[in-house]
């Protein structure tokens, strides 16, 4: 069959219904800045120290004394952990003996915080680490159920693409965006650390399938000229967009159950994208449903208010390409040959580390100096020039060199923060950990093969004669091998 932008250029790039495709699909992600940031607030960690029961008969003094000081960040603090032995208190408040003076509080026996704990108003009111006491002994509970979530993000992100090919993109859109709701809806209703974090690992694997189904129809949809602002401007800015309004919702809503009921809300507004939002004409094709295919170019047609050819598939071409003649790809085909597993691995390190770097730094943000509220809103809101100079730079320089370019400028800053004056050295480590491997993987772009001015492989035949290592790709031979079976490929 001939090439599909040729056989559908009369639609033109820019028209009402590549408008309404590129704008509804990215609004579509506006949630998954909600989900995927969401846990800097739901598992956030107040300042708290052991609790005194009322019961405990201690003077004034005592009870502020109660708590011994421990050097944190190289300044003392009430200890998180440890009281004073709450029996031998009372025995000094009942003698009538003064804290510091007629006792010396260093040489008082300790004990761990058998009442609970009194956790700070200041910054959140209630969050999972307040509701189910995640300090101390659990204190690395929360951590953990963060870290689940990124496993629910990376299964979802080896079945996405998969089931997209199979189910098609618009369903699988549209069902990982119910799973992303539902299921956030659900953890409103927790009642156990293990619940919340069982559900939030779903809610991972429905947002970054609904990332990828969204992002995969786009670009099928949208014509050549029009994908590289979709890829950046377009999902990218609106995810940014969902990230910026994070901050906002929890700040006027510190309750994390309210909160997450509040993060939720937006997920129903899709539901009638489901009546606008076209199947891709391209994937219709790819199964052999070309009636389906043709409609949705027709109806496409009539809202540009272009006129449409009276043939747009040749009959016999449609016959010769049915659905049993074509070969189906399988994950185990991007390791078929060593150049293409090359790309594969490199691709897959691409990515891991970018995101280790991204969403170390992102989910840190409560950590930073300064209200963390403001911190969130500042880390979302420095995305949005970073995406408009990654359209720029794709749009006018070779692809290796602008991100090869970019990674060595982001991991040097964050290695560069080492210099900064005193904390401890430890907590400069993940820091120095994900700058050495953001300048890694800028060294490792540099061996993919550039795709700038390239026409891009459309089956995995044509991707078997992309060359890494080298500058340019063997054009001719991609577009020499039109004849090949069709292998519709989707990112992992």
């Amino acid at each position: 069959m001939r090439d599909y932008d040729a056989a559908t250029a009369f639609l033109g790039q820019w028209g009402r219904f590549q408008r309404l495709v590129f704008f509804l699909l990215s609004a579509s992600t506006i949630p998954n800045g909600f989900n995927g940031m969401s846990a800097v607030f739901l598992a956030g960690t107040p300042e708290h120290h052991c609790a005194v029961p009322p019961g405990a008969n201690l003077s004034a003094e005592w009870l502020n004394a109660s708590i011994p000081l421990e050097t944190q960040g190289g300044q003392a603090a009430p200890s998180h952990c440890r009281r004073y032995r709450l029996a031998a208190l009372r025995n000094f408040s009942a003698l009538g003996l003064r804290p510091g003076s007629d006792v010396e509080l260093s040489s008082l026996e300790q004990e761990p915080c058998l009442d609970g704990w009194e956790y700070s108003r200041d910054v959140y009111h209630s969050t999972i680490v307040t509701e189910w006491n995640l300090v101390c002994e659990d204190d690395w509970k929360a951590p953990l159920t963060t870290s689940l979530f990124f496993v629910g993000v990376l299964i979802g992100s080896f079945i996405s693409g998969q089931l997209s090919d199979r189910f098609g993109r618009k369903n699988i859109l549209f069902l990982t965006m119910a799973v992303q709701t539902g299921f956030s809806f659900l953890q409103i209703f927790s009642t156990s650390w293990e619940m919340f974090t069982v559900l939030f690992v779903i809610v991972g694997m429905g947002q970054i399938s609904n990332y990828v189904a969204a992002f995969i129809l786009g670009t099928e949809i949208l014509g050549k000229s029009v994908r590289i602002l979709f890829a950046t401007l377009g999902v990218c800015i609106f995810f940014a967009i969902g990230y910026m309004l994070l901050p906002l919702f929890a700040y006027f809503i510190r309750d994390w159950r309210m909160l997450l009921l509040a993060l939720t809300g937006p997920g129903l507004l899709c539901i009638p994208l489901w009546w606008i939002i076209p199947e891709s004409p391209r994937w219709l094709i790819s199964q052999g449903r070309y009636k389906e295919a043709e409609a949705i170019i027709r109806r496409a047609a009539k809202i540009n208010g272009v006129p449409v050819p009276a043939v747009l598939f040749d009959t016999t071409e449609m016959q010769d390409s049915k659905p049993e003649q074509q070969q189906k790809a399988i994950l185990l085909d991007l390791f078929r040959t060593r150049n293409i597993a090359t790309i594969t691995i490199m691709s897959l390190l691409l990515w891991f580390f970018t995101s280790v770097g991204y969403f170390g730094l992102s989910l840190s943000t409560p950590n930073w100096h300064g209200n963390a509220y403001i911190n969130c809103f500042l880390s979302a809101v420095i995305e949005v020039p970073a995406y408009v100079i990654a359209w720029l730079l794709l749009r006018s320089l070779p692809r290796r060199y602008s991100l090869s370019g970019t990674f060595f400028l982001g991991g040097g800053v964050v290695l560069f923060i080492q210099l900064v004056p005193a904390g401890a050295y430890d907590r400069f480590l993940p820091y120095i950990l994900m700058g050495s491997l953001t300048v890694l993987i800028g060294i490792l772009t540099l061996f993919l093969p550039e795709s700038y001015g390239n026409p891009l492989p459309e089956s995995f035949e044509q991707m078997l004669k992309v060359k890494c290592f080298r500058n340019e790709q063997q054009a001719t031979g991609i577009r020499k091998s039109k004849e090949s079976p069709k292998i519709l490929a989707t990112p992992l």
